[in-house]
């Protein structure tokens, strides 16, 4: 009897040391939790990628999470980017920032502020029609600016150049903008790449050429590919320029094609001869034959002519072939008189006595 009454004094019921261990966790306090996802927009993975698709945004979203480093939207209505569209909360680690697709027309002074560590903007595939020359300023450690697709809708070679001239670029995408020129006002010194592909490039010009041979653009390469090349006699001094000290400059040289003329069209640029390059687009043998040709057809022309006459005239020319004939047989007939009488002995004078 003493024993169970020991054992209820000193032991207690054995679930309660369990019941310790699961009620432990609530007693301490948990981590701090990261910051949200914006409502219109998710997280991979992290905070630090944020992509915001096809929500029709009209600014960007403010409750972005601080820590971000890689930020997407796309498919919105942004139109506008005013001035500090960023710094409603500062990405003080905000590195990447791609706005494609966003219906972006006006960029305003110092639209990136807020934005101290950007180093690569994307903003292709917007109708760009205003770009102010305070635009970047935000951004001072910018590198690469994507403008693919973004120069269509009006010319910005002057707004652009303005607004670049204090930036360090060290990459410049304009593909697909349908360009007929090099854009040497957009190339900043120490530019190291220049994306230049699908643009409406037939050559480039001696003057263009010499620009890219400044010894600021020395260490610039360039990207040709899926430009209509026209291979005839103004792309002579590109040619020579390519086969020399600037063969390493252009990344895709091996793929640049002839788009014109036709005789030419497809033709690798590397396996051109300069000789071969006519100045009206053909080639000298194919000019040659064209000439002989037209030669041919000149002097058929003028025998058939000729042949038309004679046969429109055949009276007139038998008249003045019988006419022609009895002058003659006239002439022959006067002469064989006059022989006769020479050759007479009853005709011939007397010698004196």
């Amino acid at each position: 009897m003493a024993r169970r009454q020991a054992r209820r004094a000193g032991g207690g019921p054995r679930w309660l040391p369990w019941l310790g261990l699961a009620l432990l966790p609530l007693a301490v306090p948990p981590a701090a939790a990261p910051a949200a996802c914006p409502s219109a927009c998710y997280c991979v993975a992290t905070p630090e990628l944020v992509q915001c698709r096809y929500e029709r945004l009209e600014e960007p979203p403010r409750e972005l999470p601080a820590a971000v480093q890689n930020l997407s939207i796309a498919g919105s209505n942004l139109s506008v980017l005013s001035r500090a569209a960023f710094a409603a909360r500062p990405l003080r680690d905000l590195r990447l920032l791609r706005l494609r697709h966003d219906n972006i027309h006006t960029i305003e002074d110092m639209a990136l502020q807020g934005l101290p560590a950007l180093r690569t903007l994307d903003l292709s595939h917007n109708p760009l029609l205003s770009v102010a020359a305070g635009a970047f300023a935000g951004a001072p450690l910018l590198r690469t600016l994507q403008l693919n697709q973004a120069l269509l809708a009006a010319p910005l070679e002057e707004q652009l150049a303005l607004a670049l001239r204090n930036l360090s670029l060290r990459r410049l995408e304009l593909a697909g903008n349908a360009l007929q020129a090099l854009p040497a006002a957009l190339l900043p010194p120490g530019l190291e790449e220049l994306d230049l592909r699908n643009n409406s490039l037939q050559r480039l010009a001696a003057a263009e050429l010499r620009s890219l041979d400044a010894p600021e653009l020395r260490g610039l390469r360039l990207s040709l590919a899926s430009n209509p090349l026209s291979c005839d006699c103004g792309l002579r001094p590109f040619l020579a320029w390519l086969r020399g000290a600037a063969a390493n400059r252009v990344l895709d040289a091996r793929s640049l094609r002839c788009a014109g003329p036709a005789a030419l069209r497809g033709t690798a640029l590397l396996r051109l001869r300069p000789e071969a390059l006519a100045c009206d687009g053909g080639e000298p043998a194919e000019l040659e034959t064209a000439s002989y040709v037209f030669f041919g057809i000149v002097l058929a022309l003028i025998g058939v002519v000729f042949l038309m006459v004679l046969y429109l005239n055949r009276r007139g020319i038998k008249r003045w072939l019988h006419n022609l004939r009895e002058a003659c047989r006239d002439q022959m007939e006067g002469y064989h008189y006059r022989y006769e009488q020479d050759a007479d002995p009853r005709c011939a004078g007397t010698p004196g006595l």
